[in-house]
C-alpha cells in the first residue's frame, strides 16, 4: 500500500437524477457541474461564472433569492468593456446596459431553480477578500483594476460561518427543501503565496467543518483532502501544477457518485456514458450495413431512456445519420 486512499462515508441524502443541482463557486465548483450536466444532472452551475471567495458566493444566492439588482457603483467599464465587481469577467457588455441585462438572465435562471427541491453544491476558493478602498464593497473580482483601489483581508471562519447560516435561513424561509453539500477547492491560490493560500484553505475547512457539525441538512465533501491526501502527487496535475488533471477529475468524480449516489443512479451513469462513447464513434464507411445497425441500436437504448432524462438532442444528431 503506497498511499493513503480517503473513502468518504455514503450520505443519507442521494442525489437523483430527477433533482434539480446548483453547483457554484471555485473552479471546482465548474468540474463537478460540468460532470453532473454530462450525465443527464438538471443542474446550473456557476451563473456568474468562478467566484471564489464564500460572501460574494453567500450574496449571488441571496441577490438570486430575493430577485435584486447588483448596485450601480459595482459596475465599471475596463477597455471600452463593461464589467461588473460582483461577477466573473465572462459576464460583459459593450453597454452598461447589455451587462446588467446578461446578469439579470442568469439571476432569474438561479432564482428559479432555487424555487424547486434542490440541492446546492457550494465550493469555496479562498479565505481573502478584497473590499474597494472608496466603497467599503466586496468584491468577487477585481477585473484588473490596481490593487492600490483595494483592501485585501482574511475572513474568518465565524464570519463565513455566520454569513452561511444567515444565508440558509434566509433560504428555508422560502424553500425549506433545499439540501446542502459544501466542498472546498483544491486548487491552490500562489498568488496569496503557497504559506497564505494553506491559511486560507485551513480557514475555509475550519468554516466547513463548524457548518457541517451543526446543520442537518449540509453535507461536506472532501474534494480537497482527495486531490491533497489521498492523490497527493503531480502526476495528477495539469501543467500549471496546480489544476486537478483528467485522471484527478475521474477519481474525485467516482468518490462523489460512491457518496451521492445510489445503485440505480449508478447504472443510468454507467449505461449512459457507453452510450455517449458510441455517439462519439466516427465511422470510416458510415453507409455501410453495420454502422446503420450500430446507429439503430444506440437509437433504442436512447429511446428506452426518454422517461428518464431528455434526449431529443441525441435522437435527432444520430436519426440525421440513418440512410433510407
Amino acid at each position: 500500500m503506497f498511499r493513503t486512499e480517503l473513502n468518504p462515508k455514503p450520505s443519507s441524502h442521494k442525489i437523483q437524477l430527477s433533482n434539480p443541482l446548483i453547483s457554484i463557486g471555485s473552479c471546482f465548483a465548474d468540474n463537478i457541474g460540468k460532470k453532473l450536466s454530462q450525465h443527464k444532472f438538471k443542474v446550473e452551475y456557476n451563473p456568474f461564472g468562478i467566484i471564489f471567495n464564500p460572501l460574494s458566493i453567500f450574496e449571488l444566492i441571496e441577490m438570486a433569492l430575493d430577485e435584486t439588482r447588483l448596485p450601480e457603483d459595482s459596475y465599471l467599464v475596463r477597455d471600452g468593456i463593461h464589467l461588473n465587481y460582483k461577477v466573473h469577467s465572462e459576464l460583459y457588455g459593450k453597454s452598461k446596459e447589455q451587462l446588467e441585462s446578461h446578469i439579470n438572465r442568469q439571476r432569474n435562471r438561479l432564482t428559479k431553480v432555487l424555487k424547486k427541491p434542490t440541492t446546492i453544491i457550494v465550493t469555496l476558493g479562498t479565505a481573502w477578500v478584497y473590499e474597494e478602498k472608496k466603497t467599503q464593497m466586496l468584491v468577487a473580482n477585481c477585473h484588473k483594476t490596481p490593487a492600490s483601489q483595494f483592501n485585501k483581508r482574511l475572513l474568518s471562519s465565524e464570519e463565513i460561518s455566520s454569513a452561511f447560516m444567515l444565508l440558509k435561513e434566509q433560504l428555508h424561509t422560502q424553500n425549506p427543501e433545499l439540501k446542502f453539500i459544501l466542498t472546498v477547492s483544491p486548487i491552490r491560490h500562489v498568488k496569496d503565496t503557497l504559506e497564505l493560500n494553506m491559511v486560507s484553505k485551513s480557514i475555509l475547512r475550519l468554516a466547513c467543518h463548524q457548518i457541517s457539525t451543526y446543520a442537518d441538512d449540509v453535507d461536506y465533501f472532501p474534494a480537497y483532502e482527495l486531490l491533497m491526501d489521498d492523490l497527493r502527487d503531480y502526476r495528477f496535475y495539469e501543467k500549471d501544477m496546480l489544476h486537478p488533471n483528467q485522471l484527478a477529475q475521474e477519481y474525485i468524480w467516482g468518490k462523489f457518485m460512491d457518496v451521492y449516489f445510489d445503485k440505480e443512479t449508478k447504472a443510468f451513469i454507467k449505461n449512459w456514458g457507453e452510450i455517449r462513447s458510441a455517439m462519439k464513434h466516427k465511422a470510416f464507411h458510415p453507409e455501410s450495413d453495420a454502422h446503420q445497425k450500430f446507429l439503430q441500436k444506440t437509437i433504442e437504448k436512447l429511446e428506452q431512456l426518454k422517461g428518464l432524462v431528455k434526449v431529443d438532442k441525441e435522437l435527432v444528431k444520430l436519426r440525421k445519420q440513418l440512410i433510407g
